[in-house]
């Protein structure tokens, strides 16, 4: 019997990627075209967009605006050594960098190279967050003002990311059943987290005086917020429904950069993240706080109270435990949880005075 004969394969079929088959054709003629059109089919996420867009368009200046197609692994390699190396980026930041241009190569030009499986990854360190003590969160909070304030305190009481908080529709609150519902969190998961008692009356007065903004833009003629995917076309009416509409709105209209319709987005997360920060110089509190901080403390503050971890890691939308359990190493770093020997000498109490 005579062996099957093996073809070899054709190089312009050894260049595609495995899954390149599956990808329809792009119609798009310029190459970030190309890259935005390939990252909105495969529904990635607004803010992976924006980073694939950045990075490609750095490698290509780093380059002389030479064509990706015309480079390769050499080159590639020459870009992240300079990332590395003269910019002295975070490991997470390289590795950002290089998911940017392994998904130009495979998934945009079709090149699947054999430089491309050598590219080593740099190693992300775990480190460890930084948690707000209970009076130095209630000082934050104190120092914030009105619709800023109830921002955070749902951060805190919820562990919600700002993103998360910041999308949060009206039909997402449920007071029935006091319960937030967290559409397309981080990787695109649905999850449900508490609606802490003590803002209830808050969110209801939140929600009062939104409704007045709604409706004068449905008097105005200018009501409408954007919604996911084809739902627009779906339901051309939803958007300008009251559930839809944002828990935390902009004061003003504004352009929405794809479509180019003018309508009103929700709060941006700078105006927030910079009243937030004020709010910390201003508590006098010295540790590198930010708004996701408020998220490290929901977790943290739980486990204290004694929370079991499966039900923090399910709180917080976390896909492994893993992920979780830095949390852990907080609380075992922390003042009440190791005595040090220092302590058990004799006469080793803090002197009254000292001369430093």
């Amino acid at each position: 019997m005579l062996p099957a004969v093996v073809r070899p394969a054709s190089p312009r079929a050894a260049l595609r990627p495995s899954n390149a088959v599956n990808l329809p054709p792009l119609r798009a003629v310029r190459l970030l075209d190309q890259l935005r059109e390939r990252v909105r089919m495969l529904h990635y996420s607004r803010r992976t967009e924006q980073a694939y867009l950045y990075w490609s368009r750095a490698f290509i200046r780093f380059h002389g605006l030479r064509h990706p197609a015309e480079m390769g692994g050499p080159e590639v390699e020459a870009f992240l050594t300079y990332l590395a190396a003269d910019r002295g980026l975070s490991p997470s930041s390289h590795r950002q960098a290089l998911s940017a241009l392994l998904f130009l190569y495979g998934k945009v030009l079709g090149l699947q190279l054999p430089w491309m499986q050598e590219i080593g990854r740099p190693v992300p360190k775990r480190r460890l967050p930084v948690v707000l003590s209970v009076e130095e969160v209630l000082a934050v909070l104190a120092r914030l003002q009105g619709e800023h304030q109830l921002l955070a305190r749902l951060l805190y009481g919820t562990g919600l990311r700002i993103t998360e908080a910041l999308c949060l529709r009206v039909k997402d609150i449920d007071f029935a059943q006091c319960a937030i519902y967290v559409r397309q969190g981080k990787g695109g998961k649905d999850r449900v987290v508490m609606l802490p008692q003590s803002l209830v009356l808050p969110l209801r007065e939140q929600l009062g005086r939104v409704r007045k903004v709604w409706a004068a833009d449905v008097e105005s003629g200018h009501a409408g917020v954007e919604l996911p995917h084809a739902l627009e076309r779906k339901y051309p009416r939803a958007g300008a429904s009251w559930g839809w509409f944002w828990v935390f709105p902009q004061d003003h209209h504004s352009t929405d950069p794809r479509s180019g319709v003018v309508r009103r987005h929700h709060l941006y997360d700078e105006t927030f993240q910079r009243a937030f920060k004020r709010a910390v110089q201003a508590a006098g509190i010295d540790k590198p706080a930010t708004p996701h901080t408020l998220r490290h403390c929901f977790a943290t503050h739980l486990l204290q109270a004694g929370s079991d971890i499966r039900t923090v890691q399910e709180l917080l939308g976390h896909a492994d435990v893993a992920t979780t359990m830095i949390y852990t190493h907080v609380l075992r770093m922390g003042g009440s949880a190791v005595r040090s020997p220092l302590d058990s000498l004799p006469g080793a109490e803090a002197p009254q005075s000292s001369r430093w």
